[in-house]
């Protein structure tokens, strides 16, 4: 807080010379390449991943975590102050000229597979993020930003995220019914293969119904999935003819890293989380405790805050610069850059996550989102 004119106390950003941060992550390839040439080491083509999963992590501990909530009355102002969508919009330019850049240096083949790899893994990093970008914009009014979600997301080939995330996840979120829900005592890669269909599926059973109440065919170019994946084979097609065959193997890999990147936030943000249902059949209605959130500084600059998740789904078209904390939202133990590599070694992920969910449920892990086998598991136990 900073002293007005009048002597009354007025709320000022701290972290908002900090958002530009966040544009870092689509300049990773070009970093990469930099430190590849400043060194001589091959090694750096795998600074995306170096970055995000051990760089990111070391920094939020140094930082901590930051829980203050920007004051109701600076709230409509801090929406309409155009800077922060900048801060979303540069990532769109950024992403896709290290994209291009990096289809130039695999089109060489003067790079060894495992500089290749590594460089595909770092783009891969890119893409993931970009979908971050691409939730950010597409949750907004304006047609302009929807437009650009949908266009973050040719990256990765992900494109019906744009039609699941807004009109399925959001109704479904922590339910039995949502394919991004994961449930106690499921492994990230039991979880994978049934979000990725599961969303997909599910995003064109919602385009086509959308399609079909208002008398368009479903095949058109009124399909949102499909002309999300004609972006996609639009930037492909378009790459490939200018750099050749070589970078297709590649630029396939990033795209699978980048989905699977997502699909790795989506497993820990509901993780076991339940809603419960009413007398009348519905789901009782979206809370703070539906949501695991992290209030690490670091790691929520570099994703818009996309970890102050409760008041995301409470408030979908908050712009990620007024995102709240809430007090009752379960808390994870750390941001989700290190949250996501706990996810891909399941025994550890259990031994941390599930002791806190049952503390959430005040023990009763029968309130929890639970994985069939768990169930059954919890009912013979209690029949003993």
């Amino acid at each position: 807080m900073e002293s007005a004119p009048d002597g009354s106390r007025t709320w000022r950003d701290r972290k908002r010379p900090l958002w530009p941060l966040a544009l870092a992550v689509p300049t990773l390839p070009f970093q990469a390449g930099a430190l590849v040439a400043l060194t001589g080491a091959g090694a750096f083509w795998w600074w995306g991943p170096f970055f995000a999963f051990v760089l990111v992590p070391a920094l939020d501990h140094f930082t901590g975590r930051d829980s203050a909530n920007p004051p109701e009355e600076v709230m409509a102002r801090l929406e309409a102050d155009r800077y922060y969508r900048w801060c979303t919009y540069l990532y769109l330019p950024l992403q896709f000229g290290a994209l291009v850049w990096a289809c130039g240096q695999w089109s060489t083949g003067r790079l060894s597979v495992a500089d290749s790899l590594g460089l595909t893994a770092t783009t891969g990093v890119v893409a993931g993020i970009a979908i971050n970008t691409a939730h950010e914009l597409g949750h907004k009014r304006e047609q302009s930003e929807r437009r650009l979600s949908r266009l973050a997301l040719a990256q990765s080939c992900y494109g019906h995220f744009y039609v699941e995330h807004n009109h399925g996840h959001h109704i479904r979120v922590a339910t039995p019914e949502d394919p991004a829900s994961s449930r106690m005592g499921e492994s990230f890669y039991r979880f994978l293969p049934r979000a990725v269909w599961g969303s997909l599926r599910s995003a064109w059973h919602l385009e086509r119904r959308r399609l079909t109440r208002r008398g368009r065919p479903v095949f058109s170019r009124h399909n949102d999935i499909l002309t999300a994946w004609a972006i996609s084979l639009l930037l492909f097609t378009t790459l490939t003819a200018v750099f050749g065959l070589r970078i297709l193997p590649y630029l396939a890999l990033q795209a699978v890293l980048g989905f699977c990147l997502l699909e790795s936030v989506n497993y820990l943000e509901h993780y076991g989380l339940l809603r419960r249902r009413r007398a009348d059949g519905r789901y009782e209605r979206v809370s703070p405790r539906h949501s695991w959130n992290s209030n690490n500084t670091v790691s929520n600059l570099f994703l818009f805050q996309l970890q102050r998740h409760s008041d995301h789904h409470a408030n979908p078209l908050r712009r990620y610069q007024t995102l709240r904390h809430f007090d009752e939202a379960p808390e994870l133990p750390s941001g989700y850059a290190s949250m996501i590599v706990l996810a891909w070694f399941p025994p550890q992920w259990r031994r941390v996550m599930d002791p806190r969910l049952a503390t959430h449920y005040g023990g009763d892990l029968t309130s929890a989102h639970l994985h069939p086998r768990v169930r059954r598991r919890l009912a013979t136990v209690k029949d003993h």
